[in-house]
């Protein structure tokens, strides 16, 4: 049985995001409102607690520092890690010096990922159809490039007590740091009971729960870009004409049975206005090490992925990373697990470098644009998705490649597109 997400699922939990940011989590009925405290619901306590800096060993760092919603819940920050002013690939840590491995991914649209789970699943008919594409076997959903938390609230839950993160020592220390605010205090015994301090775990799991219940606010999840809008009745879809425009004749690839695009990165059967632009599927596509990010933080391990999750034992998995979602893509950079691709066009004409890898032929492009270098070789030579990956039938001109930005880039939010490159707005017609 199909376990992802469907058109019918989406919907119900879109109407269920509605609904919570209406009447709330857990708390009183209405008739006893004056006796509410100011954090009366679980969402209440979550939001506060998403942003408390706090909440960090040297209270510089939360949620929102990482996941920043004004810059589509991504790490915007610049580090030494950092290339051309774009966001640096690796967050840097709450004690000022350490600097992750792993590109933070954004959080938005994230309460739609399935609980981590293996499952079997047909493709979009089309391209399985006409790219001999077969049904996907294997793990999907879950929170983090590895999947290793099943849900928001296990996601939520981790960063805190992370070392090279938020850098406290264990989970009674940041309940106390909780306990610190009066209206905290108040506020979860109203939602969990007058008890829930009496156990540390309990009350760390009630703090994660708080910031998971916050993520499926509809704030995450707005559903309003352009894309979204040449859904509407009477919407002028002007950019959106095939082919016409380059954002138009972007969308035709990008759906197109000529390419995989959709393989991975469609959910629904249809171009759809509910479509998350992911699979949730996990993938190894041979992304190279990022040689710069690793010169400041010093790692030396190998990244194997999704066999990094407690629950994955099996070699075949190493290597593979959850595919992510493509709305706000264009103002998510960096890209990859890594970061290690700055921007969109770099991320497609690696697609078309992994194609020829896959088919096993001079490449098109022989040198990554971005630095002049060659591409470098997979981190994890194991498990690349060769056979989506050689399957598409084109290879991309450098006109089609700017229609396939153009198409991302209408994947923006509406409170994000004033981030969009202004020129390249300009040029694709949006």
């Amino acid at each position: 049985m199909n376990k992802v997400f469907n058109e019918a699922g989406i919907a119900l939990m879109l109407a269920g995001l509605v609904s919570a940011s209406l009447v709330g989590c857990g708390g009183s009925s209405s008739s006893d409102s004056d006796s509410k405290p100011q954090l009366a619901t679980k969402v209440a306590l979550g939001e506060q607690l998403y942003s408390d800096k706090n909440l960090s060993f040297d209270r510089t760092q939360s949620c929102a520092t990482c996941h920043n919603p004004e810059q589509g819940f991504i790490d915007d920050r610049t580090n030494d890690a950092s290339r051309n002013g774009v966001a640096s690939a690796g967050s840097l840590g709450d004690n000022g010096t350490s600097i992750g491995d792993r590109n933070a991914p954004t959080a938005a649209y994230a309460a739609f990922s399935p609980l981590f789970h293996e499952e079997t699943h047909k493709r979009p008919t089309k391209i399985m159809a006409d790219l001999e594409i077969g049904e996907y076997t294997g793990f999907v959903g879950g929170q983090f490039w590895d999947g290793r938390e099943t849900d928001l609230k296990g996601q939520a839950g981790g960063p805190p007590t992370n070392p090279g993160e938020m850098a406290m020592p264990d989970k009674a220390s940041v309940v106390e740091r909780i306990k610190e605010n009066q209206a905290y205090v108040e506020g979860f015994e109203y939602v969990y009971g007058a008890t829930i301090f009496d156990d540390a775990d309990i009350a760390y799991a009630a703090m994660s729960e708080s910031i998971g219940e916050f993520e499926k606010e509809p704030e995450f999840a707005t559903f309003d870009s352009k894309y979204d809008k040449s859904f509407l009745p009477n919407s002028d879809v002007d950019y959106f004409e095939y082919p016409i425009t380059k954002a138009g004749f972007g969308q035709a690839l990008f759906f197109s049975s000529n390419l995989t695009c959709a393989a991975c990165h469609q959910l629904m059967p249809f171009r759809n206005k509910g479509e998350l632009f992911t699979s949730f599927e996990f993938h190894n596509i041979g992304v190279p090490i990022n040689i710069a990010l690793r010169s400041f933080n010093k790692v030396t391990d190998l990244d194997e992925g999704l066999l990094n999750n407690p629950a994955v034992i099996a070699e075949s998995e190493k290597g593979k990373f959850k595919v992510p979602t493509l709305r706000n893509v264009a103002v998510t950079a960096p890209y990859m697990h890594n970061g290690i691709f700055n921007e969109l066009e770099t991320v497609i004409r690696f697609y078309q470098h992994a194609k020829d890898v896959a088919l096993n032929r001079p490449a098109g492009v022989v040198n990554n644009p971005e630095t002049g270098a060659p591409w470098g070789d997979a981190e994890i030579n194991e498990n690349i998705a060769h056979d989506i990956l050689g399957k598409s039938k084109d290879n991309l001109d450098d006109i089609q490649v700017e229609a396939l930005v153009c198409f991302l880039m209408s994947l923006t939010d509406a409170r994000y597109e004033h981030l969009l490159n202004p020129v390249k707005v300009e040029n694709c017609l949006l």
